[in-house]
Order: C-alpha cells, then sequence, then structure tokens
C-alpha cells in the first residue's frame, strides 16, 4: 500500500460547501479505515446507504467522479455507454492525488469542488440519507441525499454490478 498523508480534520473545503449550499450534515469521526465498507461499519450505518466515490477517466482526459454504494462495484461497460466514451478506466492513485490534493487518497467526497461531472447509481437515489468520507479515512459526513444531490449536480444512471449480482430491482 502506498503511503496515504492523513490529516487530522476533515475536509474543511467539504464543510463549508455544505454550510454554503445549505446541505445539512452530521460530521463523524471514527477509527482510521480504508474501505467504504469498513468505514461503514464503523459508522454504525447499512453499507448501502454508504457511497463510495470512484474516479474513472476517458481516453479523451474528461474525468468523472463515479458514486456507488459501498456494496456495489463499477461496471465499466455501462459507465462506458452512460459517459458515451469508447474507453474509460480507474484513476491511479496518483491521479486521485492530483484530482484531489488535500483529501487522502481513497477518501475523495463526491461533491463537484474538483470540477468533474458526478454519476451516481440508481441504487445510491433508493436513500434518504447517505454517508460519504469526508476527506480523510477517519472522517465521515452523514447527508440527506436529495440536498446532496441537488447541490452537486448528481446524474443518475445505471452503474453498478451489486454485491450479489441482482439488479437493483430486486433487492429487497
Amino acid at each position: 500500500m502506498s503511503a496515504t498523508t492523513h490529516t487530522s480534520t476533515p475536509l474543511p473545503e467539504l464543510i463549508d460547501w455544505l454550510r454554503d449550499h445549505q446541505v445539512d450534515h452530521e460530521l463523524h469521526e471514527h477509527p482510521t479505515t480504508y474501505t467504504a465498507r469498513a468505514t461503514a461499519r464503523a459508522e454504525g450505518v447499512n453499507p448501502r446507504t454508504f457511497a463510495k466515490t470512484l474516479g474513472v477517466v476517458a481516453e479523451d482526459g474528461r474525468r468523472f467522479l463515479i458514486v456507488l454504494d459501498a456494496t456495489d462495484h463499477l461496471d465499466l461497460s455501462r459507465a462506458r455507454r452512460v459517459l458515451s466514451v469508447p474507453h474509460l478506466r480507474l484513476l491511479r492513485e496518483d491521479e486521485l492525488a492530483a484530482l484531489a490534493p488535500t483529501c487522502d487518497v481513497g477518501a475523495i467526497p463526491p461533491i463537484d469542488l474538483w470540477g468533474v461531472p458526478i454519476y451516481a447509481d440508481y441504487g445510491v437515489r433508493s436513500d434518504p440519507e447517505i454517508s460519504f468520507p469526508a476527506g480523510t479515512h477517519e472522517h465521515a459526513v452523514r447527508v440527506d441525499r436529495e440536498a446532496w444531490e441537488r447541490a452537486a449536480d448528481v446524474s443518475y444512471a445505471d452503474l453498478a454490478v451489486p454485491e450479489d449480482g441482482r439488479p437493483l430491482w430486486a433487492r429487497s
């Protein structure tokens, strides 16, 4: 695992963004975690209500943030169709660090601070509240999902392969 710079406080720009966009939020500190599922456990929330943020890049250099439930996996074929690009790949750690230099790699919050469009899987839309990283491996925020999606100008699409392989409509 590569070295990650840890900050002792949540991303100040995130807190300002939430306040400026009038998104009610709860800020939580938790033990250091490196995966969305582990963070959901540390936060005591259902992993289907914890959003993980993935960075992707098209071959023409356009970057996007993709938001999924912690339990889901990105389907790159679906994402290519949604984004209308022939080739798409996940950003490498160094590219994520360059995109959001004030965040711990792997703890980027899904907001529009970095000038890249945000796409979320329909699974995220089913939750009235969601949690996501607050820029560090030790902090998360819980927000009203509708307020977040309006403020972040989120576009929804079918982007994920659920953990159990069932389509969204078949989830209980």
